[in-house]
């Protein structure tokens, strides 16, 4: 099969160059070789390369950024994959897109499910929520994976800044107050891969079941318990921090403003992607291992 993959110097993308690499061939792009803000640039990309998948990671993730430069958030995250939609239905192509807990505005006590409507807070999660729907619009073959504080070796995240600020500081206050699953990027490739492995091996594509799943690492925690277990396993591994687990301080949002407003429950229920594809999600922590190993590794 001939994939397109977008973003392959982002923390997903750099993993699905790995996962998806048995499946196919792969012309894996990032921002130079197509800017996701030029319309003309995608649909040149794929009428020349004419993949049969396309999967889309790239997006523009500068949060808080995005209060400032909404019509670029917009270009990348709510236009581009509306493109994506029109050229592949012309291919008959399937399109994989990945979504955010940024969608939904956190105040729902129990988990998000598929059937929960979006209501997003800010720029960043309104570009992401007016995309997937644009997408899923323009055709039936796409896969939506929404999915949640993502980290991974490659890039920058949460994990790697807490990694940093140990080595720095004796003392950190982290927020509490807000509760999620933290996805590793590997996670996501993999679960891809896995998907895409069951969509190749499908006998009639037309019944393949396309949609929305949300998609994320088992298990829940707070920021500042996702920063705990981080240094509490590098300080287990050997390396060398100022930081102790003890000195890592609970406060609120409304202690830590920024630009942007955040999801106080980011909970997703991960049930009927498991159920369709027959897969397992793993804990959080166990993605996070890994991604400490890698990093250890590379010291």
């Amino acid at each position: 099969m001939r994939i397109l993959l977008t973003g392959k110097n982002g923390q997903v993308g750099f993993e699905l160059q790995r996962a998806l690499a048995p499946l196919g061939k792969i012309r894996a792009v990032g921002h130079a070789e197509c800017n996701l803000a030029d319309e003309q640039a995608i649909r040149r990309l794929i009428r020349e390369y004419r993949p049969e998948i396309i999967v889309n990671p790239a997006a523009y993730t500068a949060v808080d950024r995005a209060e400032s430069e909404p019509e670029a958030a917009f270009a990348v995250n709510g236009r581009a994959p509306e493109v994506f939609g029109e050229e592949a239905a012309k291919l008959g192509a399937l399109v994989v897109h990945y979504c955010t807990d940024y969608v939904f505005d956190g105040c729902k006590s129990g988990v998000y499910t598929e059937e929960d409507a979006p209501h997003p807070l800010g720029v960043y999660g309104k570009s992401k929520a007016a995309g997937t729907e644009a997408l899923r619009r323009q055709t039936k073959k796409h896969l939506v994976f929404r999915t949640s504080w993502v980290f991974g070796a490659h890039g920058n995240n949460f994990a790697k800044t807490i990694l940093r600020l140990a080595s720095e500081r004796d003392e950190l206050k982290v927020v509490a107050d807000q509760f999620g699953a933290p996805t590793s990027a590997a996670l996501l490739a993999d679960a891809t891969a896995q998907v895409l492995g069951q969509y190749r091996r499908c006998p009639s594509r037309d019944e393949f079941p396309y949609g929305l799943y949300n998609l994320a690492a088992a298990g829940e925690t707070t920021w500042c318990d996702y920063a705990k277990t981080v240094v509490v396993a590098a300080l287990r591994d050997g390396q060398v921090l100022q930081l102790r687990p003890e000195n890592i301080h609970p406060i609120t949002t409304a202690e830590y403003p920024v630009p942007a407003p955040r999801p106080a429950n980011s909970r997703l229920a991960t049930d009927l992607f498991r159920h369709t594809f027959d897969l397992h999600l793993p804990p959080w922590q166990d993605g996070l291992g890994h991604v400490l190993q890698q990093l250890q590794g590379r010291r």
